[in-house]
């Protein structure tokens, strides 16, 4: 007699249809980060081959002898972006010196180039999670710039105009009123998308200039202008409105926390709030989400209104945090920069973050970069000096006598 037992399929039971193994959270993540990768190597290859094309005695050397020439490329393309990383992320040397010294004052200034990159990242993660919002509710906000100036004046007066305040009141009504300010200015192309069709592409580019003028404008004006002074300029705000530095010695101040806040905040309304899953229905099907009962007219004014008031928020921070006192042209294109970030972050606020420290280190090492290779922000470089043993004849050819 055998101890096995066979058993019968159970008649009442549905056999479930095996699917497919769904790639984990990790793999998922990896896959969506090869373009932005491939992205910024392209970029570094194609700034290499801006550094050598732009360097006359480099092309000489090309057709004089190619062996040479390449050695010298690689050493100016190291040179370069040697100082560009060293400017943003510090140097290996000066952080083991600072540590061994065991003094805490070099200890922090050793950080100061990674400060830097911080401090330029904090405005460009507003105003890119400003443009990422608005692409996953199907918007292009353009207006990024625009409505950082509209922060930073409305942020700057409250900042000023107030006295006698605790830093725990005036800082965050100082904030809170660049928010609103932004949200205004983001308001108007929403309301008018929603309510006559009109592209918020143009009408965010043309509410950039006319508060480009309104800076120039309001700072002119006696209730605004710094007392005694005739160029355009704000007074200095009050201490009780200025974002304090994290560290002391350092410029990176509490508004690059703002900002992961800000980042961890759009994060959950897109992917954990009903209020984000109406904004993302509606960027993907409009119809859809139409009749499924949301209201195309009120997302579309919400969420212009919150990324107006997001990039707001880089307009105040950088002025209570940097500047101090609000002066016209002081955004050197964060509102434009914003685009490029969202579109490299993938429109997420996790990638948002990632990309705007990725230009924030570009930024703070381009200075540095500059003086280590003699190269201007004209794109316009100087004759660079090589030794004796690599000139010929042909390479004096190709460069340019200094009277020409």
């Amino acid at each position: 007699m055998s101890d096995e037992r066979t058993t019968s399929p159970d008649p009442d039971v549905t056999p479930v249809a095996e699917t497919p193994a769904t790639p984990g959270r990790a793999r998922r993540i990896a896959q969506g980060m090869v373009v932005p990768i491939l992205a910024v190597v392209t970029a570094l290859v194609i700034g290499a081959l801006v550094i050598v094309l732009s360097d006359q005695v480099l092309l000489g050397l090309w057709g004089s002898d190619p062996g040479k020439a390449i050695g010298e490329s690689l050493k100016a393309v190291g040179d370069g972006y040697g100082a560009l990383f060293a400017g943003g992320l510090g140097n290996p040397e000066t952080y083991v010196a600072a540590f061994t010294s065991g003094d805490i004052d070099q200890i922090v200034r050793a950080f100061n180039p990674i400060s830097e990159s911080l401090l330029a990242a904090t405005p460009l993660i507003f105003t890119g999670l400003a443009v990422a919002l608005g692409f996953r509710s199907g918007l292009f906000n353009i207006g990024g710039e625009g409505q950082l100036y509209l922060g930073a004046i409305i942020g700057t007066f409250v900042g000023f105009s107030l006295h006698g305040l605790p830093l725990f009141v005036h800082l965050p009504l100082a904030i809170g009123a660049g928010f609103l300010g932004g949200a205004l200015w983001g308001f108007i192309p929403g309301l008018l998308k929603a309510r006559t069709g009109a592209h918020e592409v143009i009408v965010t580019i043309m509410l950039n200039y006319v508060s480009y003028q309104l800076v120039i404008w309001v700072l002119r004006q006696e209730w605004y202008q710094r007392p005694g002074r005739s160029d355009p300029v704000s007074p200095m705000v009050d201490p009780s409105a200025i974002i304090p530095p994290i560290i002391e010695g350092l410029r990176l101040n509490w508004g690059f926390v703002l900002a992961l806040i800000a980042a961890a905040f759009v994060s959950w309304l897109l992917f954990r709030s009903t209020l984000g899953f109406e904004f993302r229905a509606v960027g993907l099907n409009p119809s859809a989400a139409r009749y499924a009962g949301m209201s195309i007219s009120r997302t579309l004014i919400l969420t212009m209104a919150i990324c107006g008031g997001l990039a707001g928020l880089a307009g105040a921070t950088e002025i209570l945090g940097v500047n101090k006192a609000l002066t016209p042209g002081f955004s050197p294109g964060y509102g434009f920069d914003g685009i490029a970030i969202a579109l490299l972050g993938s429109s997420t606020p996790l990638g948002v973050v990632f990309s705007a420290l990725l230009f924030g280190v570009l930024r703070a090492g381009a200075t540095p970069m500059q003086a280590a290779t003699d190269a201007s922000p004209s794109g316009r470089r100087p004759r660079r000096r090589i030794s004796p043993s690599v000139r010929s004849p042909r390479c004096w050819r190709a460069i340019p006598s200094p009277s020409a």
